[in-house]
């Protein structure tokens, strides 16, 4: 037997990475380790390591949770950092980059990080702006392998309450028949839904930079459920 896939969580507590630890629950394939600022509401059956830290300090606790994949689910919004874009790019620029950067220090092979649907490095818009240009400094972090998920709403149970929600909800019943063609990549997603996608892609071996908007995550986890379906067939064989 194989050993597990040993991932570093970073941004535990928002809506992704609190979906990806539950969805890690029972499994045996994947050892899961947090870093994490404080912490965190571990549900029933967990049975995960959560490195406190302060985010100065995170490139010794991610050295420290030997990853095989680093998956970085950190985001702020702008009303939680005040309005003020250098605290917001803090956030989802600096601190995004450098885990990336600590990441292939710590000798992970791959990195998973939670972008926006829309990112665009010329974007007018300022917050898909910071998401393009994130997207594209991250290339040149020197990853064998760089997994970027393009989610557009996100939908669960959050901490706070955002306006969007109620849009999220409406478009989580009218997208199928609202939103076809290139609009599909604008259909929302469940977080527990993108913490399957991740833990998918957490068992792709191939190198390179790779992209997945909607569709590309749905295609991601109908080929892993094949794959899946191969090794067993093997092991009955």
């Amino acid at each position: 037997m194989s050993r597990p896939t040993r991932i570093c969580l970073v941004g535990a507590s928002g809506l992704v990475g609190t979906a990806l630890i539950a969805a890690c629950v029972g499994r045996t394939d994947i050892r899961l380790v947090a870093v994490a600022r404080r912490e965190l509401p571990l549900p029933r059956g967990a049975t995960m390591e959560v490195l406190l830290a302060e985010p100065e300090h995170w490139a010794d606790a991610i050295a420290a949770a030997r990853p095989d994949v680093v998956v970085c689910a950190l985001g702020t919004t702008r009303a939680k950092a005040g309005g003020d874009e250098a605290a917001f790019r803090a956030v989802d620029q600096d601190l995004v980059l450098a885990c990336a950067g600590w990441a292939v220090e710590a000798g992970a092979r791959q990195f998973i990080v939670v972008s926006s649907i829309g990112a665009d490095p010329h974007a007018r818009n300022f917050y898909l702006r910071v998401k393009g240009e994130t997207e594209a400094a991250l290339a040149r972090t020197g990853q064998a392998r760089l997994d970027i998920l393009q989610p557009s709403l996100l939908l669960g149970p959050r901490a706070e309450r955002r306006p969007a929600e109620a849009v999220g909800r409406a478009l989580a019943f009218l997208g199928p028949l609202l939103l076809h063609g290139g609009a599909r990549r604008f259909r929302p997603i469940h977080g527990s839904t993108l913490a399957e996608v991740i833990l998918a892609l957490a068992h792709q071996k191939a190198r390179g930079r790779f992209v997945h908007d909607h569709d590309g995550m749905l295609r991601v986890l109908r080929r892993h459920a094949f794959e899946r379906s191969l090794g067993a067939g093997e092991a009955v064989d």
